[in-house]
């Protein structure tokens, strides 16, 4: 069930909301909380059904795991479930992964053909951290349902953001018997705005990024540079959109969502984008990762080798393939590279530092795109001109030189195309983002109508509606 889909619109979420804040003043918090759950487990389920008990019994298993550790810390114990949870996952997401390695290596295994559980790679992040934060005596008493709430409430639950049970635990008991009527009102706001970022920008440009990628072997230099930007700027927005989208709509509730995303490309150096991209992932990696590697307390070499450990695993739990593999140790490279470089007490000039920092992402994304090696190397093939500098058939003819007569893999790419880049790449960088104006101590009238009026128009493009990007992780 997508945010951006009429069921979800014009139903799930109102009745939701409205059922809530109907039982919790009359019938109290727990069966305002258990409805809230089995909201949240229809929402899970109008996927595939067939999941539901996966998620149940999981919840189940982790939350007395939990409650065991709390009680009497145990590293047995905190490594059983830790494994239990990891295997989990693994089975589903690596498994044909592993399968097809071995394969290559001459074994005749048969893959399993395991369709992922949607928001596995999510959930399974909050219930590690519940499992460490209960054995190190971090997490307070609370019953079964908040815990249910914590790990499956709607909002969050398919893509995250990655939130720690210290932030919204607490939440459920001290969030209200009503509505807070501003809360509802900033929460529409940011899902208006991230609803209108989906269908009006995002999904425009994931029209022209398919185009391209369905055969980067034949694009020419501008337009694979077009079909890289087209992607970036379609995988921006998608996320922002998502994250815009969950926080309004835990407004409704009166519940506080961390932000997980921050105009990621105003960042001038990689360790600051990944400040503002995915907050709530960096940080899950930071607390129980990078720092119990080790952190930076063992000298440069050895940040720089945990560093790039993190990103490396980073780059494996976005995906189940070599491309996600290197578009991670990129990354980690990337960080551990500029970590030394400060280190020299070095820097550029903001301008500078900030296009070397879009281009390496950039062309990052092209590893993330990609749906294996070959393609990634016939993109950054094209992005070189090796297929030549042609330009595409409508911008040919803005000239006064003669129309080229080569195959064109984007016909529809135009001046109309390579404006629209240039405008959602300036609001990217240049705009002001929904967080800060959602974060204002008072929403304007004329922010509150541009919002409805997007979304209108966001809604009458409904009927086009695509999935959003992070679900396949």
């Amino acid at each position: 069930m997508l945010f951006s889909s009429f069921i979800f619109i014009f139903a799930f979420l109102p009745l939701t909301v409205g059922a809530y804040w109907f039982l919790r003043p009359r019938f109290g918090q727990e069966p305002a909380i258990a409805f809230l759950v089995t909201a949240s487990l229809v929402f899970y389920g109008w996927w595939n059904p067939l999941y539901v008990p996966l998620l149940m019994a999981s919840l189940g298993v982790n939350y007395f795991l939990g409650r065991q550790l709390a009680r009497r810390p145990n590293k047995a114990l905190l490594a059983l479930g830790l494994a239990g949870n990891l295997a989990l996952l693994a089975w589903f997401k690596y498994a044909d992964f592993l399968i097809g390695n071995l394969n290559l290596l001459g074994a005749e295994l048969p893959l399993l053909h395991l369709v992922l559980p949607l928001g596995i790679s999510f959930f399974t992040f909050q219930k590690l951290a519940y499992l460490v934060d209960s054995y190190r005596r971090q997490v307070h008493d609370h019953g079964f349902n908040h815990y249910a709430l914590f790990v499956t409430f709607f909002p969050q639950l398919i893509a995250g953001p990655i939130v720690h049970h210290g932030e919204v635990l607490p939440q459920f008991t001290l969030s209200g018997e009503k509505p807070k009527w501003e809360l509802m009102a900033r929460g529409l706001f940011l899902f208006l705005i991230g609803l209108s970022k989906k269908l009006i920008i995002a999904d425009e440009f994931a029209a022209l990024a398919n185009q391209g990628w369905a055969s980067p072997e034949r694009l020419s230099l501008l337009e694979a540079w077009a079909t890289t930007g087209a992607y970036s700027l379609q995988l921006y927005f998608d996320f922002s959109a998502y994250s815009d989208m969950a926080m309004g709509a835990a407004l409704m509730f009166n519940i506080h969502l961390p932000a997980n995303f921050l105009a990621p490309y105003r960042a001038l150096d990689i360790a600051d984008f990944w400040r503002r991209w995915h907050i709530t992932l960096g940080r899950f990696l930071r607390d129980y990762l990078y720092i119990p590697l080790g952190g930076s307390r063992h000298g440069r070499a050895r940040t720089s080798l945990n560093l790039f450990i993190t990103f490396f695993l980073s780059g494996l739990w976005h995906g189940a393939g070599w491309t996600f593999v290197l578009w991670g140790a990129a990354h980690g490279l990337a960080v551990a590279a500029h970590g030394l470089w400060r280190g020299a007490g070095f820097r550029l000039p903001k301008a500078l530092a900030w296009f070397c920092t879009l281009l390496f992402v950039h062309l990052a994304w092209v590893l993330f795109r990609a749906p294996d090696l070959a393609a990634a190397r016939a993109m950054y093939g094209a992005l070189l001109g090796a297929q030549g500098l042609e330009l595409p058939g409508r911008l040919a003819r803005l000239g006064d030189g003669p129309v080229l007569s080569s195959f064109h893999a984007m016909p529809n790419l135009g001046q109309s195309e390579a404006i629209w880049l240039l405008a959602a790449l300036g609001l990217a960088t240049l705009g002001k983002n929904s967080i800060d104006l959602h974060t204002a101590e008072r929403l304007g009238r004329r922010q509150a109508l541009a919002a409805i009026a997007l979304g209108v128009w966001a809604v009458m493009l409904l009927n086009r509606v695509g999935d959003f990007l992070y679900f396949n992780f």
